[in-house]
């Protein structure tokens, strides 16, 4: 059978429409909508990126591949003209103009203004470095100077994307739970491990899902009602912490997690998103912003430990509460 032009417009968009096709350089004339059931378009960054992650799933795969792409570079999205965006998105300028026609807007730019609008409560100069990082010449620094640079944007992220409140909301499941669990293979077990010695240092029950042995399963039957679970994980993400995450959510017992996309799977069933974009250089992956999350979380569980019994967090004793 042959696959013609609206075919392909309908798996991608749903619906035949030629203008989703503008390539988004040269203006144009859209014809104008006459539904009056359809939704304002997001006009903050926080509802485009709730939007996107209700949607994802209903995407084509081309869009959902530059949906991960516009949350996972929100600062290159608002900076660079399309075309570019395009080439390090894999992707034709005219697939961008649809992803953002998919999400309600007339167009790239009107979405592109909601991730520039992003910008302008951050750092001055953050946008200027975040333009600098990503020239072609950037990639012949020296390791050391590379890493530090890409590590300080990654902090610079973490401050803008993780607030207080969300902090202060994990705080309060992990202070209330009977039992804290904690889950995450390869390069998220030093970041759950870490979490596992500093909660037992504030007096918790926490227990350290390792796995050895092939016994993780066995490991999450531990979890019950009352219990929380504190899982990490990156994509390209680990299917055993997935698995974990579901069995938790099947007994009920809450998820805080620390993962990296909205799109994450860890993100669309925990209770509580700390959001994290570690740094990166040429492929190799550090971990200074997960760490700094989960030290803040310690900081911030502490300070809610001493707020509600009036005295400083015990430190582990030898009837450690703390398990593997």
């Amino acid at each position: 059978m042959e696959y013609t032009f609206q075919d392909r417009c309908k798996a991608d968009f749903g619906t035949f429409d030629p203008d989703a096709f503008h390539d988004g350089t040269t203006p144009h004339r859209r014809r104008p909508r006459v539904s009056g059931n359809e939704q304002r378009p997001p006009e903050t960054f926080d509802e485009l990126r709730a939007l996107i992650a209700e949607r994802h799933g209903r995407l084509s795969a081309r869009l959902r591949d530059i949906a991960e792409f516009a949350l996972a570079h929100p600062e290159e999205v608002a900076l660079e003209t399309v075309a570019t965006l395009a080439r390090r998105a894999g992707a034709p300028p005219s697939a961008l103009v649809r992803f953002a026609q998919a999400l309600g807007f007339e167009g790239f730019s009107q979405m592109q203004r909601v991730f520039r609008d992003r910008l302008v409560t951050r750092i001055p100069s953050y946008a200027e470095r975040i333009r600098r990082a990503g020239r072609p010449d950037s990639g012949r620094a020296p390791p050391l100077q590379a890493f530090a640079e890409a590590t300080m944007q990654a902090i610079g992220r973490l401050r803008a994307e993780l607030s207080e409140q969300t902090l202060e909301q994990a705080a309060r499941l992990l202070a209330a739970a009977d039992t804290i669990h904690l889950v995450g293979q390869r390069r998220s077990f030093p970041v759950v491990a870490y979490l596992a010695y500093a909660l037992a240092h504030l007096g918790c029950r926490a227990h350290l899902m390792d796995g050895l042995g092939g016994m993780l399963g066995q490991q999450a039957d531990a979890m019950r009602p009352g219990d929380v679970l504190l899982a990490s994980s990156f994509k390209p993400y680990a299917g055993e912490t997935l698995e974990v995450v579901e069995r938790a959510v099947e007994l009920e017992v809450p998820v805080v997690a620390i993962t990296d996309l909205p799109l994450s799977p860890l993100a669309r069933l925990g209770r509580v998103i700390l959001p994290v974009e570690d740094a990166e250089v040429q492929g190799v992956r550090g971990l200074p912003a997960a760490m700094s999350a989960a030290s803040a979380l310690v900081l911030a569980l502490g300070r809610r430990l001493v707020a509600e019994t009036g005295a400083s967090p015990a430190p582990p004793t030898e009837n450690a509460r703390s398990t593997t």
